[in-house]
């Protein structure tokens, strides 16, 4: 409603949109937002998805932010408690770091006011993300009952929703809540309201759910993917023996029994669910995924974040209590660039600016890395008959080399408080 507005009316305009993760499936969600004038300014975790949004960020057609997944879910915390903004090290040495490029990802955003700042405490640096007010938040559920409190069981993530609710209402803004059912008052159980009705100030029915209330893209809605039945295990087709899959196995081979990993998009997410479903090493580790996951077979492409069969889907900002915490064991990252000095960028390639998700605040404190990457990229062809690595045809686009678009991952702050890493090839494995 708010872009077929725009497009009769050139209003609203101007806005600002915050989001955390990339709600977008390349085509619905916040690239409804994605035209010039509309936006003047956009706050997010990833653009990987939206590639109108990429597109203006790469003209210069709105000032751009990005900012770590994990730390922009739990600065919706911070903002509703009346902190001065999230404190922590993640983001430190990265594009983030304001001593860098402050997580401003265009040349017309260099001299507009920074959202990021160092702090010192006790003698050490910190990341402060500072409080960014909230006028309006758009949120969606499952059911909303006669009194507004509203569900979101056939979601299939729990996200960080009370939590950007509560920053909109400590700025006195106003909450808009979309839902697929309107129930009777008091029949959602008190244990399945994500947000009670005091806090909503308006709803929307969705008048046609297979359209504009899809799960996921791939599907309106499948019960497995957010707990409510679970399907068989086993009986998955075989992924296919291809250069993504080779480098999925040999960077499986770090994984020990009884870790607990994360997958992030990518290779990764493509391949090591599915490999771990087919060796049946499925009760020996226990795979993470950061919109909560725990367990279970994630999906890959664009529908990353889901997954069917797992055992516990907690909320988004807890997940990162974790991931920034103890840290999971193993986690599986892809990777566009690598330096010498063991620097690696994820988030800008080229001229389109993905953006962090959770690759940032994963890193910085996983116990091992695995980054999973071709040698070398566009049109790279490699066979695999006979058992052996063959070159059919080298890949134009360097991957390794003197100097990084963007510092994903600083391997020097790594190097020095001893953090492992791989760096995984089809051709070669370096650490």
């Amino acid at each position: 409603a708010m872009e077929k507005r725009f497009l009769e009316t050139g209003e609203p305009n101007n806005l600002t949109l915050m989001h955390s993760c990339g709600q977008s499936d390349r085509d619905r969600g916040i690239q409804h937002f994605a035209h010039e004038g509309m936006l003047g300014r956009i706050i997010g975790g990833h653009w990987g998805l939206q590639p109108k949004i990429m597109d203006l960020i790469a003209r210069n057609k709105l000032l751009a932010y990005n900012f770590p997944q994990g730390q922009f879910a739990q600065l919706y915390r911070s903002m509703a408690g009346g902190e001065p903004g999230k404190i922590t090290k993640v983001g430190l040495g990265t594009f983030i770091d304001p001593h860098l490029d402050g997580g401003k990802m265009n040349e017309v955003t260099k001299n507009a006011p920074d959202l990021v700042d160092v702090v010192t405490i006790d003698g050490e640096e910190y990341m402060r993300y500072k409080p960014i007010p909230i006028d309006y938040c758009i949120i969606r559920g499952t059911r909303i009952d006669e009194n507004g409190n509203l569900s979101t069981e056939e979601e299939a993530m729990n996200l960080e929703v009370f939590s950007a609710v509560m920053a909109c209402k400590k700025f006195g803004g106003k909450v808009i809540a979309q839902a697929k059912y309107k129930v009777a008052a008091n029949t959602i159980h008190c244990k399945q309201v994500t947000v009670p009705g005091v806090f909503i100030d308006a709803a929307v029915i969705c008048p046609d759910p297979d359209v504009d209330h899809r799960q996921t893209h791939s599907f309106a809605y499948n019960p497995a993917y957010c707990g409510n039945i679970r399907t068989p295990d086993g009986g998955g087709d075989t992924l296919p023996l291809t250069v993504r899959k080779v480098i999925g196995r040999r960077a499986m081979m770090e994984l020990s029994r009884n870790d607990i990993l994360n997958v992030g998009t990518g290779i990764p997410n493509d391949v090591v669910g599915p490999i771990i479903a087919e060796e049946g090493i499925s009760d020996d580790v226990t795979i993470t995924v950061e919109s909560g996951i725990y367990g279970g077979v994630p999906m890959g492409g664009i529908d990353f974040g889901i997954a069917k069969n797992n055992f516990a889907l907690m909320r988004h900002d807890d997940q990162f209590d974790f991931y920034n915490g103890q840290g999971v064991d193993v986690t599986f990252m892809g990777a566009g660039q690598a330096d010498k000095d063991g620097n690696v960028n994820a988030t800008r390639l080229g001229p389109n600016p993905t953006g962090a998700g959770g690759f940032i605040d994963i890193t910085t404190n996983a116990k091992h890395i695995v980054f999973c990457s071709t040698f070398t990229g566009k049109g790279l062809e490699v066979s695999f008959e006979g058992g052996k690595v063959t070159i059919v045809k080298e890949g134009s686009l360097i991957k390794f080399v003197n100097q990084l678009q963007q510092i994903s991952y600083n391997g020097i702050i790594a190097r020095n408080k001893g953090q492992k890493m791989h760096y995984v090839t089809e051709r070669a494995v370096f650490a």
